[in-house]
């Protein structure tokens, strides 16, 4: 298999995280992803990954698999143990719906596109997209949190192992901790995120910080 990443993309390290508890490989075919000129927005990659994201994941068959949570999925189809999913239809639903809320609520409204189209457009300066990237952070992180406490009955997001929910959790806690957020204001988040920083398929593969 074959990644395309970027180390300092949250959705990479979700993928990351996927591979080492599952105990598997992938060649990393690294991808720039900021500024105008950054390859993932050149023809070049647009040729592999039509939106231009990162991660993409080429198959041992050749099939191209896109969004993070499309590939954690078939890495967990190809590879049942450990499971990433709960073993109940509720429990399921329930970690995909915080990995959802993390992934296409949150995390979809900060990519570096998403503050060059701000900066292009609005005039935003830096100080304006940090201010734009603390907002949705905050009041998403919040949301979070509340859908964790309401259910929680583990010492992790929905179970006593790490699973989906954990993975799309833990890099958009170290982001969020990056951007001057305290982990302390979200209890449950914080418990969570302190026991996955133990584990090493987590502490190894968070997201690297912005140069």
């Amino acid at each position: 298999m074959k990644l395309y990443q970027n180390e300092i993309s949250s959705a990479t390290s979700r993928v990351r995280i996927a591979l080492a508890l599952k105990g598997l490989t992938a060649e990393a075919l690294p991808v720039s992803i900021l500024g105008e000129d950054a390859e993932s927005r050149q023809a070049g990659y647009r040729s592999v990954n039509p939106q231009g994201l990162v991660p993409a994941l080429l198959t041992d068959s050749g099939v191209l698999i896109t969004q993070s949570l499309a590939i954690v999925e078939y890495l967990d189809e190809i590879k049942p143990e450990p499971p990433l999913l709960p073993d109940t239809a509720e429990g399921r639903a329930q970690a995909r719906s915080i990995a959802l809320a993390i992934a296409a609520e949150i995390h979809a409204l900060l990519p570096p596109r998403i503050g060059l189209h701000l900066g292009r457009t609005f005039r935003a300066d830096a100080d304006a997209i940090t201010t734009w990237n603390r907002h949705w952070v905050g009041e998403g992180m919040a949301a979070v949190e509340t859908m964790i406490a309401g259910r929680r009955q583990g010492a992790f997001a929905v179970a006593d192992q790490p699973g989906i929910a954990d993975i799309f959790l833990f890099p958009q806690a170290i982001s969020s901790r990056r951007l001057g957020f305290d982990l302390a204001r979200w209890p449950n988040i914080a418990e969570i995120v302190a026991g996955l920083e133990a584990i090493p398929a987590f502490q190894e593969n968070a997201p690297a910080p912005r140069r």
